[in-house]
């Protein structure tokens, strides 16, 4: 017969096995209750037999006896031995029958059976005697029946024999309780595993709003999904992306080659055919030089180059860089720094990424408009703020604009291939930095790095 998938897990192996050793050391545990309990009544009662005899020792020869009868008297339990015994060994007083051959009366408590007399009859008992020799040669003998130290101890060890059965229950209850709220929880996962596996990029795991590492384990790996299915998506839509831009300027060079050779009469007319399919090839390697870029950032394959970078000095730089441009447009381009501000990154990276945004700026900002470049200080972070007085983004379209290769309908008739704002957010995700649009007329753009100290 087949036993039930649960009782195979490892979960309820381990559970059998930790009720092992636990019933292994409460069985070693009571060996040593017992044993110590049974060890210090022992002692308990050695020490009791020592002080009588002492007391009984010191009295006069006449007032002995009395004693010894009335000791014994005032023991309905039948636990108490004494017994006065002649320097030939005959019994004078007590309840002993005779001395034990092996008693030494040198004062310590010895372990003996003896034959206890009394008005009930003869009867043997093991007990614990103690035998002194007295001045007039007799010996004086007392003892205590030890019976009663191996049941007291006999007591406890049950008790504690009797607890260990609904304990070790418990211990394999609650370990076949956890092993199958744990296999459910399994069952559970791998179920939503295999549907997201099969396509299901929308499927999460389950968890609660508890801080068990189950739970912790699975808001980490849902994390990683959202990750890998906004990815996914973006992969999707660039593969699309990338193919459409790519057939255009392709398209062109196979067209221009086309004409040329049909066409063309002479040595010029196929250099000028040639140069325009040379313009084609060199935009579709435009294209694909971004896509590797944007893969060497997104690797972060340039964290070997991060240091201080001051900050006044690189928008300055982008300033003077893009001046001429703005220019020639019509454009007054502004630059506000008035403080030496640091942050810690690639300069190189940073400057292509405030490069972008200004670039963006002074090709969407129309003849007549203003772009202005501005470094300041926020709450606990230095601000790099690019603003134009250009169409701005609209607050539908702040989410697509940085996607890879999006261009909206309003500008398709600029040259750029859309990639611009997705470098810079994959220089500043990089960086560990803050990237803000802020919608409406006019386009305004933030970079938040950290205050370095």
């Amino acid at each position: 017969m087949q036993l039930p998938e649960f009782t195979r897990s490892t979960t309820l192996r381990w559970t059998l096995l930790v009720a092992g050793i636990f019933a292994a050391f409460v069985v070693a545990l009571l060996g040593f209750v017992y044993s110590k309990t049974k060890d210090d009544l022992t002692m308990r009662s050695d020490r009791l037999v020592a002080s009588q005899i002492g007391v009984f020792a010191d009295l006069s020869p006449e007032r002995r006896l009395d004693a010894i009868n009335e000791h014994l008297k005032q023991d309905p339990a039948r636990v108490r031995l004494a017994g006065m015994f002649g320097s030939n060994g005959r019994r004078i007083a007590g309840n002993l029958e005779r001395l034990p051959p092996d008693l030494k009366p040198d004062n310590t408590v010895q372990g003996a059976v003896v034959d206890r007399i009394d008005e009930i009859g003869r009867e043997k008992q093991a007990v614990r005697l103690i035998a002194r020799s007295l001045p007039n040669g007799d010996v004086l003998v007392f003892g205590r029946n030890v019976d009663e130290v191996g049941e007291i101890a006999r007591v406890l060890g049950g008790a504690l024999a009797l607890g260990l059965v609904p304990a070790v229950l418990l211990c394999l209850a609650v370990g076949v309780a956890l092993g199958a709220r744990a296999r459910k929880r399994i069952v559970e996962v791998n179920e939503r595993v295999q549907r997201i596996v099969a396509g299901d990029l929308r499927e999460r795991l389950p968890h609660r709003k508890t801080n068990d590492p189950f739970s912790k384990l699975a808001v980490i790996v849902n994390g990683m999904l959202d990750e890998m299915e906004a990815l996914i998506h973006s992969l999707a839509g660039v593969g699309n992306n990338i193919a459409h831009d790519l057939r255009t300027p392709l398209a062109r060079v196979r067209l221009t080659l086309e004409r040329g050779r049909a066409n063309a009469s002479t040595l010029e007319q196929l250099q000028v055919a040639a140069d325009k399919a040379i313009d084609g090839i060199d935009q579709s390697l435009s294209i694909i030089t971004a896509i590797l870029r944007l893969a060497e950032i997104e690797n972060s394959q340039r964290l070997a180059g991060f240091g201080k970078v001051a900050l006044a000095d690189l928008v300055r730089e982008v300033g003077d860089m893009y001046e001429p441009i703005a220019e020639d447009k019509g454009i007054d381009l502004l630059i506000h720094s008035p403080h030496e501000l640091s942050v810690h990154g690639d300069r190189d990276l940073l400057i292509e990424a405030v490069a972008n945004l200004v670039d963006n700026a002074v090709k969407f900002t129309p003849a007549g408009g203003q772009v202005e470049i501005g470094l300041f200080r926020g709450n606990g972070e230095n601000i790099v703020r690019v603003k134009d007085t250009g169409s701005g983004i609209s607050e539908r379209e702040l989410d697509a604009v940085l996607r890879r290769f999006y261009r909206s309908d309003k500008i398709r008739h600029t040259s750029g291939f859309g990639i611009g704002l997705n470098l810079v957010t994959a220089i500043v995700k990089l960086h560990g930095f803050r990237f803000t649009i802020v919608p409406g007329s006019g386009c305004v753009v933030e970079i938040g790095c950290p205050v370095v100290f």
